[in-house]
């Protein structure tokens, strides 16, 4: 047996951490070569009969522009292109090796990089958004990406319509509402995450406009459900406020699991999230069925 076959069947250390409740199961697989795949993810990810969790993440090595990879599955076992909560867990607990001012987190969405506060915050700096058509991606060629042609409801009194379309990493629709709560997100989510437009699905959220510098928001994530915070979501939503001029470019987005303060910042258009971490437990899993063998 070679080493690397060693390696996927002994028993595999994770830690579990979540981010204003939006929990991961974390495994570093830089050294063991660990590789998960879909029925491994959707196994552990099980709520009921695995550990939990709304993304599953794999440290992997990196190219020289990056200090690790980081790749986000969904509970479904699809993948993610970015997940700001996911990577402010990560950046807490490679802190240690740090040698530079900060960790620079490569991800299929691109490289994000972080910085952990004197106050045990971590700031992520998701990049530049995209708005394009072709970026976030949609189905078909629209010049006005701010007021999407999706909706919800009859066609003269829609429940939901023209969301705003952009890429943070994940394709995102932010619909414009008065009180957030009012809506059935478990039922309308998975209609408009697999709207025909989202040719990739969308992660969609519902944000309800309080102040210039305060959107009340939730999420529901596609590929896992409706989550207690999504951190590309927050800054979708800031960035969507602040172009239709409904917020400045620095606001605190309050989600089920708590605050995040998102800067859009205005010198070079990145997005700069800020949020606490938490560690919750950690053990050893069986690569083969993802059952927890001690933690």
């Amino acid at each position: 047996m070679t080493s690397a076959a060693l390696h996927q069947s002994a028993p595999h250390r994770f830690l579990k951490m979540n981010g204003l409740g939006n929990d991961f199961i974390i495994v570093d697989g830089r050294t063991s070569g660990f590789r998960a795949d879909q029925v491994l993810v959707r196994a552990m990810a099980n709520r009921d009969t695995g550990i939990g969790c709304d993304q599953y993440i794999v440290l992997e090595p990196a190219n020289d522009a990056a200090d690790v990879f980081m790749r986000i599955y969904n509970t479904d076992g699809s993948e993610s292109g970015a997940c700001g909560n996911a990577t402010r867990c990560v950046a807490d607990i490679l802190w240690p090796e740090l040698t530079g001012d900060f960790l620079r987190i490569e991800t299929l969405g691109g490289i994000l990089k972080a910085k952990r506060r004197d106050d045990g915050q971590v700031t992520v700096n998701m990049g530049k958004p995209r708005f394009g058509w072709d970026e976030i991606p949609l189905s078909e060629k629209l010049e006005n990406t701010a007021m999407l042609p999706v909706r919800i409801g009859p066609i003269d009194a829609p429940i939901l319509s023209a969301p705003f379309g952009v890429n943070v990493g994940n394709p995102h629709a932010v619909f414009w509402v008065k009180d957030a709560s009012d809506f059935d997100l478990e039922k309308i989510g998975p209609m408009l995450e697999n709207h025909p437009l989202f040719p990739d699905r969308a992660n969609i959220a519902l944000a309800q406009v309080d102040a210039a510098d305060h959107i009340t928001l939730r999420v529901w994530e596609r590929g896992v459900g409706i989550t207690q915070a999504c951190g590309s979501a927050a800054c979708a939503a800031v960035v969507g406020a602040a172009k239709t001029r409904r917020t400045g470019r620095s606001v605190t987005v309050t989600l089920p699991g708590g605050d995040l303060d998102i800067e859009w910042r205005e010198t070079d258009d990145a997005i700069l999230m800020t949020g606490p971490v938490d560690h919750d437990f950690e053990g050893y899993f069986d690569v083969q069925t993802g059952a927890v063998v001690s933690s």
